[in-house]
């Protein structure tokens, strides 16, 4: 009698499971959100622990029944859980909006190292003069390079080009290209540190003047050594002395 109950219960449970199996079937849907990037999100059946996950355009297809639990879960966006019912299997257009999920810093700490350089970090020999585009160009015109002829002669040679760009007036041209970029380099130091206003109201220069006053303070090497120094005091203290200099400059040529 007992072995007949076994079997009983036995048969009653596997007809049970086969009849509740038959009862899944695929669901298709397809999941929405603010972003673009819906792939790879995890599709869980809560009650089978059947998992799929969602394509480029955020299509997935599930084995489920009405009442099982989907569970959508993705490192970008908040889990959701949704109970499907008898309607979502006949819905072509099933759809699940998933909400971004929001990774908020408490603090945010930004730290200055004035220790870490090219020079620090090995890049950059120590001492190693740096050169600006202009100068880099006329050390290159200019540089003798005693090996490059080691090897085609007895003890190598010197290179001709340096003597090549001296005729040619190649150099001449470089140094002038050097000479400019520090000018240049100097009005704009010259322009950061001191306005429009000041150049007019306190130095007294005519508006018009200006710009070429600048230039003829920053022909002054004295003056652009404190100006390249950086020191604003003495900096101010020299060029109101050039400016009262080139007010009789413009005083006398008026006349």
């Amino acid at each position: 009698m007992i072995n007949k109950i076994i079997c009983f219960c036995g048969l009653f449970l596997c007809q049970t499971a086969w009849v509740q199996g038959q009862e899944r079937a695929v669901l298709n849907g397809r999941i929405i959100s603010n972003t673009n990037d819906l792939e790879g999100v995890y599709v869980i059946n809560a009650q089978t622990e059947v998992m799929s996950t969602t394509t480029v355009g955020g299509l997935f297809s599930i084995t489920a029944k009405s009442g099982d639990t989907l569970v959508f879960s993705s490192i970008q966006f908040k889990e959701t859980r949704v109970v499907l019912t008898k309607e979502d299997f006949s819905n072509l257009n099933f759809t699940v909006k998933l909400n971004l999920l929001m990774h908020q810093l408490q603090e945010v700490i930004i730290k200055r190292y004035d220790n870490i350089n090219a020079v620090a970090l090995g890049i950059i020999p120590s001492g190693q003069k740096s050169y600006t585009a202009a100068e880099r160009k006329l050390h290159t015109a200019t540089a003798l390079n005693a090996t490059a002829n080691a090897g085609t002669m007895a003890g190598g040679s010197l290179s001709a080009d340096p003597l090549f760009n001296f005729f040619s007036g190649r150099t001449a041209m470089l140094k002038k290209e050097v000479a400019v970029e520090k000018k240049e380099f100097f009005m704009r130091l010259l322009e950061n540190m001191f306005t429009l206003d000041h150049f007019v109201e306190r130095l007294k220069i005519p508006v018009e003047y200006v710009k070429g006053f600048e230039y003829y303070a920053v022909e002054n090497e004295k003056f652009t050594k404190i100006l390249n120094s950086k020191n604003k005091t003495s900096t101010e203290f020299l060029l109101g002395e050039l400016a009262v200099k080139y007010k009789e400059i413009i005083a006398s040529e008026v006349k």
